[in-house]
């Protein structure tokens, strides 16, 4: 009864944490000079990372992914699609995926607030910024150094800051939510 009951937890978190990265990608700001917009899904990215083992973080962004591939518009400005994942903004997409394995993989579901703030810093900023980074410059055949310039600088701050933020929440779900001490 007990393995039933945790499997469907699971299956809970993971609906949840799909609609929660959904919900954070209406939120955008589109930057003139850039196309790339500011979103949320970052901050929910992280969340994903900090909270749940790596292997429901991959089950969460690839459901994420997949339900924006087939034509769902969960992806930033309501977009979906193949197109979008080919596109610009699609190496950060894809790179959501790597970046939630790996910020639960340093994690390790710690209540640590430096721990959880580093793995977000790592997964959640370095690892999204450097694959989109590339596939922005690819995608676009804009240079490397344009690309940087377009597609991360103008983030990192905000990104810092949403690390810090998930960090934070996250110890608070933890703790009324997991019941983690």
């Amino acid at each position: 009864m007990d393995k039933n009951k945790s499997k469907l937890s699971e299956i809970i978190y993971v609906g949840i944490f799909v609609s929660i990265i959904s919900v954070l990608s209406l939120f955008t700001i589109p930057l003139p000079f850039s196309l790339v917009p500011i979103t949320l899904q970052t901050f929910g990215v992280m969340l994903v990372g900090c909270l749940l083992k790596p292997k429901l973080a991959f089950y969460v962004l690839v459901i994420y992914i997949m339900i924006g591939a087939v034509g769902i518009p969960v992806f930033s400005g309501f977009q979906s699609g193949i197109g979008t994942l080919v596109g610009p903004t699609g190496g950060y997409i894809i790179a959501f995926l790597i970046g939630a394995v790996l910020i639960s993989v340093i994690s390790k579901n710690s209540l640590n607030f430096w721990r959880l703030f580093t793995a977000n810093i790592i997964g959640g900023i370095l690892v999204i910024h450097l694959i989109g980074t590339f596939w922005l410059a690819y995608s676009t055949s804009m240079g490397l150094k344009q690309a940087f310039l377009v597609g991360s600088i103008p983030y990192l701050i905000g990104d810092i800051l949403k690390a810090l933020l998930a960090a934070q929440v996250a110890i608070i779900i933890s703790k009324r939510v997991f019941n983690n001490q």
